[in-house]
């Protein structure tokens, strides 16, 4: 849910210039060093928490029922995190564009994988992993966006076994079950364990190393037991996969680069 509320937050951030936080995604360009901030109320969130696309714009998730003046303090309190992490956004490349030639490339569980388009005299155009590279049959008139999402489609698929496999295998190791699967693409999560039991994970996790898709998966299936993030919960995370510290700080160093590319649209 989107708030578009006239009201705003002054919220200096390091820079150049102080920036305002504006709530309404539908606001006009702000300047340099300012920040968009969009609300979302919860009803599954369990605390305050911001995040930060890669974008650049500020999501403050509120819980339905928590304060919001208890979440514009929390939003107060992290604006020297909300500039060092918009700060690393605007030093980060541009963002790439597909190309469509056989020059792209796009990683599947780690490794690289070419992307080609094969000119096909065929109705609908399909799109598949093979053994070396992610092949899109397709006629010669075929739009760039039509071939994006095919491409996605195929990453959808993929992830979709392996997060079924993922989930099946260590759900039972844990004795913990788990409601059902759903794939989503979020710009800012890799996956949410909901009140009902249901697991969402971010069809992305599959361009992962295969165990940092794992930890993800046993990091949202330990929300079944402890649902904060407190000493029990790490310590059941621990015990289900003890060296998962590398792989969390793998998904915090190239999460943004996992999210960048492919480009959504």
């Amino acid at each position: 849910m989107l708030l578009r509320l006239g009201v705003q937050i002054p919220l200096v951030l390091d820079g150049p210039a102080a920036g305002v936080i504006v709530k309404d995604l539908l606001s006009p360009a702000l300047a340099p060093g300012a920040a968009t901030v969009i609300e979302r109320i919860s009803r599954r969130a369990r605390r305050i928490r911001v995040n930060v696309r890669p974008d650049g714009a500020v999501v403050l998730t509120i819980p339905l029922r928590a304060s919001r003046a208890a979440a514009y303090r929390f939003l107060e309190q992290s604006r020297d995190w909300i500039s060092r992490q918009r700060a690393k956004r605007t030093t980060q490349p541009s963002a790439r564009t597909l190309r469509w030639d056989g020059s792209d490339r796009i990683p599947l569980r780690g490794c690289e994988v070419v992307i080609e388009v094969i000119a096909a005299s065929i109705r609908k155009p399909a799109a598949r992993f093979e053994s070396d590279a992610l092949r899109i049959y397709a006629a010669p008139v075929t739009r760039t966006d039509r071939l994006r999402r095919l491409l996605l489609g195929a990453l959808r698929d993929e992830a979709a076994r392996d997060a079924q496999r993922l989930l099946d295998e260590e759900s039972a190791r844990l004795g913990l079950p788990y409601a059902g699967l759903t794939l989503r693409d979020p710009r800012s999560r890799w996956g949410s364990c909901a009140p009902d039991g249901r697991i969402m994970l971010s069809l992305r996790l599959v361009m992962a190393p295969p165990e940092v898709f794992r930890y993800v998966v046993i990091h949202e299936l330990c929300h079944l037991r402890w649902r904060g993030h407190g000493p029990r919960f790490w310590t059941l995370v621990a015990r289900q996969m003890p060296e998962f510290e590398t792989h969390r700080a793998w998904l915090r160093k190239h999460g943004d680069n996992l999210q960048a590319w492919p480009p959504r649209g």
